[in-house]
């Protein structure tokens, strides 16, 4: 069996559907990405999805809609997203084994 694209954990899908409840208007979903960036090359990127795209990959699951930019699939595969509550800073959190290294921020990682 095939590991999942993307497992979402509870406090993840709790945020994410937090967000979309005080957005507004009607989403497709939290639309998760990769761009170049930081000192360690590739940085993970969180939209709102007005709608679906053509290519995006669908995860539903624990009652959220989360969209995977079709570019970002091949570095995601196996990823955790969590959202983290901290004493200084709270924010979505990816366990991606995919990663080979993180930079000393924990900002960017390469694959």
């Amino acid at each position: 069996m095939a590991a999942p694209m993307m497992r979402i954990t509870d406090p993840a899908a709790d945020h994410v559907r937090a967000l979309l409840a005080k957005r507004g208007k009607p989403s497709a979903g939290i639309r998760v990405g990769i761009r170049t960036a930081g000192c360690s090359g590739l940085t993970y990127t969180l939209e709102y999805a007005d709608e679906k795209g053509k290519f995006d990959e669908v995860i539903e699951e624990k009652g959220v809609t989360v969209l995977i930019d079709p570019k970002a699939i091949m570095f995601l595969v196996g990823t955790e997203m969590d959202y983290v509550t901290e004493k200084m800073k709270s924010g979505f959190v990816f366990h991606n084994p995919n990663e080979k290294q993180r930079c000393g921020c924990g900002e960017s990682f390469h694959v």
